[in-house]
């Protein structure tokens, strides 16, 4: 049974769908954020960023830009770092835990530690693809 999971865990395909999952979440804000763009804009200004729609067009451009660069392959370890990056700063301006009101502490608290589980996955895909799994 172990070469048989083995085996299976190591297909090719399972590397396809698991960076297709790890970007599931930029591929639906940045198609999300094009689709509702005057919404986009709006939660721009509400973050206190402005001006707000050059980074809209910023921020929908990294989303689906850096997701196609993981999941094509090209330059995979670029998208994933950018990814990684603007992970930590939405974390710090949307999830902002310790200043919320008590009743929405604990739902910001877990947003902005999944985040973090979403940095560690870029981090990683970024270390395999510079060589990092083979100097270790």
């Amino acid at each position: 049974m172990g070469e048989a999971l083995r085996s299976a865990a190591t297909a090719p395909w399972v590397q396809s769908l698991a960076l297709l999952c790890l970007c599931a979440a930029y591929l639906q804000g940045g198609v999300d954020k094009a689709r509702n763009f005057r919404g986009a804009v709006g939660e721009m200004r509400q973050f206190g960023l402005a001006p707000a729609v050059p980074i809209t067009v910023a921020t929908i451009a990294l989303q689906l830009g850096a997701s196609a660069l993981i999941v094509s392959g090209w330059y995979r370890w670029a998208g994933a770092l950018a990814l990684a990056i603007f992970t930590v700063a939405a974390a710090f301006l949307a999830d902002r835990f310790w200043a919320a009101p008590q009743a929405e502490r604990q739902r910001s608290a877990n947003a902005f530690f999944e985040h973090w589980g979403l940095v560690g996955g870029m981090l990683l895909v970024a270390w395999h693809d510079l060589g990092g799994h083979r100097a270790g």
